[in-house]
């Protein structure tokens, strides 16, 4: 029996390492994968198997519902040529919009208003009162529909909005919103919501359905007003819970232009989970009409898309910065591109700061994340470490460039995930935001390069052993 193992743990050790080197894209990635396997026998090769192998280069396994998606491309949003912002005297922001229409095919957008939701009892008390006054649609998508206080409510609601005669349609990530399934789920088809799961785990599509998330949240009502961010409906965002407290977070209410693309987002999400649903699209997309004037466009990307374009974007705002760089993140766990982009700003004279939660939901995440504390420090990167639990995914860039969103700055963000952000190219926006952030830093804890490395000897272990395995986080 032990001959037996040994010959089936060489095989599978040796077709793994050999796919990761035929295969893979990036050495700091293949050599994590490599030493799970080697270091974690059989485990280290089915975690390979169900979270490395890039599916779509290997034909036998090139899953249905990639191509499925494609099937589902939209129609332009009716945009109106001035309502598109050009930029045409500031060289910088045509470039930033550039990079992301080609990366996304998503269009800088002039007349939108724009509110900063801080925290997530601001959030539900905005979102709830707007679709109270929806007349004829309510489109919802979350990564987490979390059983409480607030789904509860949120069932009610739209149990009176749909006897009214309006339309609710609902999707949410499989695994994010794992309550959902069953009884829960069919309290809200009983009320006459329309309701699916986004990429639903099944054994038939198991290794897809894992790694593959849908992170985004959006909320359309009546294609006159959205909301999307990084607040998921869970009662952690409005009661204290054991550790981490009452988790704060970021949102934005959108009026005008910017909100036809992010419901072209939603719908074609909504296609793919619904399996294409029969129904007029001309009847959810219209012209909007211009409203305050703040410039925003639409950044979403996903394993699907040709680029990775919430990395792409990050970086293409960090190339951008002239004097400052406030990232608000707590998975701050990049790969080595933007890693290195970050470095290569700050020595340029470029002031980043770095805020982060000191306590975390996951501690592999947060020892991935401190493991680059040290070089960061190194090149003059300034840390803070809150004492409260934000969730907020935020990158602010001297006075004129503030992203929010739900794409984190962490591999899975940046290449396995579906997620959306909404960049702002808007001054009074970002003096607000960048307020807010040193009001955040000026409560923080400063973290010192000379302290830092006087840590103990068990916590640098720790964060090393899991920086090889941020791929995986």
């Amino acid at each position: 029996m032990k001959t037996v193992l040994t010959i089936l743990y060489i095989v599978t050790s040796v077709w793994a390492i050999g796919a990761i080197i035929y295969h893979g894209r990036r050495p700091s990635r293949s050599i994590s994968w490599a030493l799970a396997i080697i270091t974690l026998p059989f485990l280290g090769a089915l975690l390979y198997y169900l979270f490395g192998v890039n599916r779509r280069k290997f034909r036998f396994f090139n899953p249905k519902e990639f191509e499925k998606r494609k099937k589902y491309g939209l129609p332009e949003s009716p945009l109106k040529e001035d309502h598109r912002t050009h930029f045409e005297n500031d060289i910088r922001k045509q470039r930033l919009s550039r990079l992301i229409h080609s990366s996304c095919n998503t269009t800088a957008t002039s007349g939108n208003k724009v509110s900063v939701l801080q925290d997530g009892g601001e959030t539900f008390n905005v979102l709830f009162n707007a679709m109270e006054k929806a007349k004829r649609f309510i489109h919802i998508q979350y990564y987490i529909l979390e059983q409480g206080q607030l789904l509860d409510k949120m069932l009610d609601l739209l149990k009176r909005k749909i006897d009214q005669g309006v339309e609710v349609r609902i999707i949410y990530d499989s695994l994010g919103s794992y309550q959902l399934r069953g009884r829960p789920r069919k309290k809200f088809q009983d009320i006459g919501v329309k309701i699916y799961p986004i990429m639903p785990i099944r054994l038939t599509n198991l290794l897809f359905s894992l790694n593959f998330r849908n992170h985004r949240k959006i909320v359309i009502i009546d294609n006159q007003v959205a909301f999307t961010g990084g607040v998921n409906v869970s009662d952690k965002y409005i009661k204290r819970e054991d550790g981490l407290g009452k988790w704060k977070d970021v949102h934005l209410q959108l009026e005008g232009p910017v909100v036809n693309d992010l419901h072209m987002v939603f719908l074609k999400d909504y296609f793919f989970a619904s399996n294409k649903e029969n129904f007029h699209i001309s009847d959810y997309l219209f012209e909007q009409e211009q409203m305050d004037g703040v410039d925003a466009q639409v950044v979403a990307g996903g394993p699907d898309s040709m680029y990775p374009t919430i990395m792409h974007q990050y970086i293409g705002m960090m190339n951008q910065a002239q004097k400052s760089i406030c990232i608000a993140n707590p998975y701050f766990v990049p790969g080595e591109a933007f890693l290195e982009s970050l470095k290569i700003v700050a020595l340029e004279g470029v002031k980043i700061r770095l805020l982060v939660p000191k306590k975390s939901d996951s501690q592999a995440a947060k020892f991935a994340m401190f493991s680059h504390f040290e070089e960061l420090l190194q090149v003059g990167i300034d840390i803070y470490l809150r004492d409260d639990f934000s969730h907020s995914k935020i990158m602010i860039v001297d006075d004129d460039l503030v992203s929010i969103g739900s794409g984190n700055f962490d591999i899975r963000s940046f290449e396995l995930n579906y997620e959306t952000n909404v960049l702002l190219y808007d001054k009074k926006i970002t003096a607000e935001m960048t307020q807010e952030f040193q009001k955040l830093c000026d409560k923080a804890e400063l973290v010192t390069l000379e302290r830092f490395k006087n840590r103990g000897v068990w916590l640098r272990f720790l964060e090393g052993l899991f920086k090889f395995f941020k791929p995986l986080i």
